[in-house]
């Protein structure tokens, strides 16, 4: 069904601060790329960005991999955030609007989750945590599920 379009996969790594805006810049332009419009193109930076952040500050940093989709004629951009730190003991409240382990506004994980069309998250408590976020170039994102 869906399989990895003409565009290339990347590797970057997020271990510091100047590693996010490099993310930023390279989602930003492998979305332009595939045909997602600005409006479109804004979500999927903003939740990259902030899916990023929590990579480095919660999870020790780690990684993105970012690889471009085809599903017909539909054109997306699949982000897989991994690292190997402490992981997150409860991933429901995690999601939760205003919930925050460190003192942020909270709307992290669940913010980003409705800026794309698919949200997944595995974590295991000391194992590290894989967030897996796509997005479809004019597509509408999913309704917000309530808690």
């Amino acid at each position: 069904m869906s399989g990895t379009a003409a565009g290339v996969e990347a590797r970057l790594p997020i271990r510091s601060d100047l590693d996010l805006v490099w993310v930023r810049q390279h989602v930003r332009q492998a979305a332009a790329a595939l045909g997602f419009g600005l409006v479109e193109q804004t979500k999927l930076v903003t939740a990259a960005s902030e899916l990023a952040r929590n990579t480095l500050v919660y999870g020790g940093g780690g990684e993105l991999r970012a690889v471009p989709l085809t599903d017909g004629r539909a054109q997306g951009l699949r982000l897989v955030f991994s690292d190997s730190g402490p992981g997150i003991p409860d991933v429901e409240q995690a999601l939760r609007d205003g919930y925050t382990s460190g003192g942020g506004l909270g709307m992290g994980l669940g913010g980003a989750r409705r800026l794309v069309h698919e949200f997944a998250i595995d974590s295991t408590p000391g194992d590290g945590t894989t967030v897996t976020v796509t997005s479809w170039a004019a597509r509408t994102p999913r309704p917000r599920e309530e808690p």
